[in-house]
């Protein structure tokens, strides 16, 4: 365990805490130094001898101005009044010192540097004018341990975010002294998503630096050859790779072939099922659903209504838009996937419905034609690839573009009202239709699924798991999966057992595996003991995998994460 001085050793303060703290060691110095020498003066020079209490009593009182005059009868010697003179002057300096520095910031509305409370960088990102819910980011980059720094134009924003525990400062990206604030000089990488201010932002970084990365994000696809050229090393497309994924989604849902496993071991792998409104199993409890009899696969989570139990509740009801998670050999997933796929070889006609035609509607449409499904497109503004004109937020418009027979339908609108609106017109006109829907903000994702989508994705959260995975260098996020994945060292639990281990119970994650020398098993016996040496598979949700790295010590090198769809498969 370490001692209290390495704990007090580690700890990083921020500019304004250091100088709170050399303050109050400083004040600390000058009260004992001046007790001390108005001890001794009062001894050799008067020749009164008083206890070195009384001395450090009279100096407080001089020096917060609460009392005078209580040893003047004592003092002949010149330096005497001049000592005491001077403590009265600091103190009263000290006074007015204290009250701006330190009472009135933590006691008024008084406006704060946010300078003062980075703690010192090295090693660290520096993310100018994210867009895209800047917690989410900053949230995925503290889970992995990354450092950094984000610069906001807006006082407010960048405020709000410093109030909030993260490092935030104020200023423009395309001011230099800004990035020196952010020490520029000793990072390792810069994010931009600062839209049209993208190039100038680039060019302010290069004109610093021409050895660091810089990763730019665009909404634009058009821009990317432009970016580069300037100076961006890579650049980034979050609403191309959801409209991939969406329309790739929408696509597989005409066809029972088993997709997005991850293999856990020789011969287990865990997939994401979704099950389909016709599904015999609609309306059964889980416990009653004979998966495991059926076909030797596992249910070891389920999501419904855009809740992830682990384990999943034996007398859940298995809705329409549920999603199991599901582990065994992949004979046995196959075999699970055709036993809960729709009776009917064709459920729909093959056809789908893609709703808003921004860089997320191209995006899903060239994966669609590329498919050789028929498509039929919606947009407000009428340009090429636009088969209907009108709001799809509309009965009649989605009438005409055939939601009644369609297999699936993608809501790809910048708007999360409009996107909410679409989704619930096409489950009350269709109730069998896939429905997949983009939505902006993070909170959203429930809500569509509440108002009947099969599939959501989120911006922030593609955008962040983007980032991450550029930062990282390595295949470790995949943007638009689910659920995470981690394989961990069992040291931090050597000695006691799972049941004890409190993973579930503290996190939300569930242990799914262990592998040892004797190899993988999912075979997991709760009163087994933990020696140490094993590496144990671990799954759960975006929160529950962050509760887990902040509750347990498992370093970064100790720990790999997968997801159920490579990024190479997304990012392709």
């Amino acid at each position: 365990m370490p001692s209290l001085l390495q704990q007090i050793s580690d700890i990083e303060l921020s500019r304004r805490n250091r100088l709170v703290v050399y303050y109050i060691f400083g004040l600390a110095i000058l009260i004992t130094t001046y007790a001390l020498v108005y001890n001794i003066a009062l001894t050799h020079l008067e020749g009164v001898n008083q206890s070195i209490f009384a001395s450090f009593e009279f100096i407080i009182q001089t020096m917060t101005t609460t009392g005078y005059g209580q040893d003047s009868d004592l003092w002949t010697h010149p330096f005497m009044f001049i000592f005491v003179s001077l403590a009265q002057l600091s103190g009263i300096a000290i006074g007015f010192f204290t009250l701006r520095v330190i009472i009135i910031p933590l006691f008024t509305r008084a406006e704060v540097n946010l300078d003062d409370r980075l703690t010192p960088k090295e090693d660290h990102v520096i993310i100018c004018e994210y867009r895209r819910e800047s917690a989410v980011l900053l949230d995925e980059l503290r889970e992995l341990g990354i450092e950094y720094v984000l610069i906001s134009s807006s006082r407010e924003d960048a405020k709000e975010l410093s109030d909030d525990g993260y490092a935030a400062i104020h200023g423009s990206p395309q001011d230099a002294d800004t990035f020196e604030r952010a020490s520029i000089d000793t990072a390792r990488a810069v994010i931009t998503d600062a839209g049209d201010a993208n190039v100038n932002t680039i060019l302010t970084v290069r004109s610093l630096r021409s050895d660091i990365e810089i990763i730019t994000l665009t909404d634009d696809s058009d821009m990317q050859n432009v970016l580069l050229e300037t100076g961006a090393d890579s650049v980034l497309s979050p609403q191309g790779v959801l409209g991939h994924r969406l329309a790739e989604k929408a696509v597989t849902s005409f066809s029972s072939e088993l997709t997005d496993t991850v293999e856990l071991g020789a011969d287990i792998e865990m997939a994401e099922v979704p099950v389909h409104q016709e599904s015999q199993l609609v309306g059964k409890r889980i416990r009653d659903s004979a998966i495991r009899e059926r076909t030797g696969a596992n249910i070891i989570g389920v999501w419904i209504d855009g809740e992830l139990q682990l384990p999943p509740d034996p007398d859940a009801v298995i809705r329409p838009n549920t999603v199991l998670l599901v582990s065994g050999g992949h004979d046995a997933l196959e075999e699970m996937n055709d036993f809960i796929w729709p009776t009917q070889t064709t459920r729909q006609h093959e056809q789908i419905i893609l709703a808003g035609m921004g860089e997320v509607g191209q995006a899903a449409h060239s994966v669609i034609d590329s498919a050789g499904i028929d498509v039929v497109t919606i947009d407000i503004d009428d340009h090429g690839s636009v088969d209907i004109v009108g709001d799809s937020g509309s009965e009649d418009i989605l009438r005409d573009a055939g939601i009644e027979n369609a297999g699936a339908v993608i809501v790809s609108l910048p708007d999360d009202s409009a996107s909410l609106l679409t989704t619930v017109l096409a489950r009350s006109l269709n109730r069998n239709i896939e429905i997949l829907t983009r939505v902006n903000n993070i909170d959203a994702t429930r809500k569509a699924l509440s108002a009947g989508a099969n599939y959501v994705l989120s911006v922030p959260r593609v955008s962040a798991r983007m980032i991450a995975r550029e930062l990282r260098g390595e295949d470790v996020l995949a943007p638009a999966s689910q659920i995470r994945i981690l394989r961990v060292s069992a040291h931090p639990f050597a000695g006691s057992t799972l049941a004890e281990s409190g993973i579930y119970e503290q996190t939300g994650c569930r242990v799914i595996a262990t592998e040892d020398d004797s190899g993988l098993s999912t075979a997991l016996d709760p009163q087994r003991q933990f020696t140490g040496d094993e590496r144990m598979t671990i799954v759960g949700d975006d929160e529950a995998v962050q509760r887990f790295l902040k509750q347990f010590d498992v370093s970064e090198t100790e720990t790999t994460e997968q997801t159920l769809a490579t990024s190479d498969e997304i990012l392709d």
